[in-house]
């Protein structure tokens, strides 16, 4: 019964005020429950405030947000409420979005030390990363961008475990045809397999190998690479540094046999 009394007052409000019904109507947001009296207190002439503050109905006990000021700087309409483009804003997301605001302070990077507005200049809208930034390679889309970064904290890379080898070497190509031309096991393994946990992480050999040697050996060798090169490329010793090694353990083994 409410609700028809409702449309029956917007009906008769309409003869006059067709636009703005319209807008209600498509983008009234919770504003098409509300009857035209609800906010329009009276009309002209014989009223001399028609149009009633906010706070009236937002009121500053229920959410930190309304207690912030001019609200018609982003609320441009009350019509459509929810049609929100922002100019000056410093200060008005974090009383909504405060867990994003604190993932930008506590991760900084460039993104923390731009505004709010520089990426969402309409409520609610998220933009494409690409309008800023270039992808690391040709064949990446948009929606590549957020398998590894998180717009809030762009740089605490995190990588799925089907993130595939290419994505990384478009920025890691070296890496990428060493380890594709290898003949170790390692070859067979994805770049996300060993660094997963997050961005430039190397892991250390002995979490997957334990400790392979004998202790002496390990405690005269502690760095694997010394006799197995890198990770991407192991074994595989240059033809003249394998002659230098071979030279440097013959003069070894004549020091001992002296």
């Amino acid at each position: 019964m409410a609700s028809a009394q409702t449309e029956q007052k917007k009906e008769g409000c309409k003869d006059c005020h067709a636009a703005a019904a319209d807008e209600i109507k498509t983008a009234g947001g919770k504003h098409r429950a509300v009857p035209c009296i609800g906010c329009h207190l009276g009309h002209p002439p014989t009223a001399t405030k028609a149009i009633q503050n906010c706070n009236r109905c937002h009121l500053k006990t229920r959410k930190a947000h309304f207690e912030l000021e001019g609200c018609l700087g982003c609320h441009r309409n009350p019509h459509t409420p929810l049609n929100i483009s922002f100019t000056d804003i410093k200060g008005t997301c974090v009383t909504c979005h405060s867990a994003q605001v604190d993932e930008l302070k506590n991760n900084r990077s460039r993104h923390s030390a731009i505004e709010c507005s520089t990426c969402h200049s309409v409520h609610r809208k998220f933009p494409q990363c690409t309008q800023c930034h270039k992808p690391h390679s040709a064949e990446m889309v948009v929606a590549d961008c957020k398998k590894c970064h998180k717009a809030h904290s762009p740089n605490l890379v995190t990588f799925a475990a089907d993130t595939t080898s290419k994505d990384c070497g478009a920025c890691h190509r070296q890496s990428l045809d060493l380890l594709s031309a290898s003949g170790a096991k390692h070859a067979s393994l994805g770049c996300a397999f060993c660094h997963k946990e997050k961005h430039r992480m190397i892991p250390k050999c002995q979490g997957c190998h334990g400790s392979p040697h004998p202790a002496g050996l390990m405690v005269k060798f502690p760095i694997c690479g010394d006799c197995h090169k890198i990770a991407h490329d192991l074994d595989n010793w240059p033809a003249v540094q394998q002659k230098e090694a071979s030279k440097e353990t013959r003069q070894q083994r004549g020091k001992i046999s002296q």
